[in-house]
């Protein structure tokens, strides 16, 4: 027998309480858990701007034969104007390579494949809370993995000083994985002049920068949401930047991603791009076309590129109207915990300050499933289920 001893390992955090949900008969359960963003009929839609790319590559496509192990040159180039801002100095002098990868999770695999591959790095610091794949990931690859403070839970918002703090402890060498923007899970990003100390510290300590990059256009705006990698960008010569386009794109299932990597200078970037290759050929060999056509069709349509980011806009616009109507809502309650905190957040995710204890009772009496650190994934709140929700986390408190 080969595979007798093997045990059955534990459920994801996440993805197994979707089961629960799943398994749940309350006629009202909400599920709260999962990082997808619904509308307000409690839908994940189809972009308008996906369906009419669709149809222009069904209308156009003359071969379904293997993309370049980097996917296409334009595909590279299109999420580095999106990451970077088109005609910057990074794009222009051709300090950066890309390669398609499949999804953000990808996309942080095969960078971290890559930085143990060429001995880079074997150290990687992670935000303490953070996405918890994160250590799954890395782990994987080889990393050795610290964590750096991030959230104060008794401000319910940045450690700022705790941050750099721990930060400091770091060696030479080391990799920091930092959000680029909406934070998850507690939706907490820092401030422009905070980027700004923080390219400095992180420069000054001779570490290396690695940007998961999940959530662009969710924060403030496609361009806003860069500032932090932007900032890091004038510090840095070499970094990482994993993109994304599950949420801002609504490619969920497409696994469209990108790994970025930033160089000192154009040679060297080739050579990096030949060893990141190498990297992708011996995991996946080539990635999957119709994501990464969608992504393409879009951004190098001038019309469509302008309507996709007007329904980015809508989503985040969304999902900052329930963040209002929660706090509002919970007061009106007679809440006396004063949840205002939530407002000031960004993205999908909210980092309610709940207990395990009050999370469980949200999913044993309400039928209100989020994840046990309290996280809320904001994006799941409607019109039809706040009321629900918040007679729940006052009957939990």
């Amino acid at each position: 027998m080969f595979f007798d001893k093997i045990e059955a390992a534990p459920a994801d955090p996440i993805l197994g309480l979707t089961e629960e949900f799943r398994n749940d008969t309350k006629p009202n359960k909400i599920n709260l858990g999962v990082g997808v963003y619904k509308n307000d009929a409690g839908e994940t839609p189809v972009l308008k701007t996906v369906k009419k790319a669709e149809k222009i590559i069904l209308d156009t496509e003359k071969t379904k034969s293997y993309l370049s192990i980097p996917g296409t040159p334009e595909y590279g180039r299109l999420v580095q104007g999106l990451v970077f801002g088109e005609g910057d100095e990074i794009v222009v002098s051709k300090r950066a390579c890309t390669a398609q990868a499949p999804g953000g999770t990808g996309a942080l695999r095969v960078g971290a494949d890559f930085l143990i591959q060429q001995k880079i790095a074997n150290k990687i610091w992670i935000s303490n809370p953070t996405w918890v794949n994160h250590f799954k990931v890395f782990g994987a690859a080889g990393f050795e993995t610290a964590q750096y403070n991030y959230y104060n839970p008794t401000t319910h918002g940045l450690d700022f000083e705790g941050m750099k703090q721990s930060l400091r402890q770091a060696k030479a060498g080391d990799v920091v994985l930092l959000h680029g923007c909406c934070h998850n899970p507690t939706g907490i990003d820092p401030k422009p002049e905070q980027w700004e100390e923080l390219a400095k510290l992180t420069a000054e300590l001779n570490l290396l920068p690695f940007f998961d990059f999940a959530y662009q256009g969710f924060g403030n705006g496609v361009n806003e949401d860069a500032v932090g990698i932007r900032t890091f960008a004038k510090y840095h010569k070499e970094f990482l930047v994993a993109s994304s386009f599950s949420k801002n794109f609504g490619l969920y299932n497409e696994r469209i991603g990108a790994i970025t990597v930033v160089n000192a200078d154009a040679e060297q970037c080739a050579k990096s791009f030949s060893q990141l290759k190498i990297a992708i050929r011996a995991n996946y060999s080539n990635p999957p076309a119709h994501g990464a056509k969608i992504v393409e069709t879009i951004l190098s349509n001038p019309e469509l590129r302008a309507e996709w980011e007007n329904e980015v806009k809508e989503m985040r616009e969304r999902i900052k109207t329930m963040r209002n109507l929660l706090v509002t809502k919970l007061k009106e309650l007679g809440v006396n915990q004063d949840f205002s905190f939530i407002n000031e957040q960004n993205g999908m995710f909210s980092f309610s300050g709940l207990n395990k204890e009050q999370v469980n009772k949200l999913k044993t009496q309400f039928g209100v499933y989020i994840v046990g650190s309290g996280r809320i994934s904001v994006a799941g709140i409607t019109t039809h289920n706040i009321d629900a929700l918040c007679t729940a986390i006052a009957g939990v408190l």
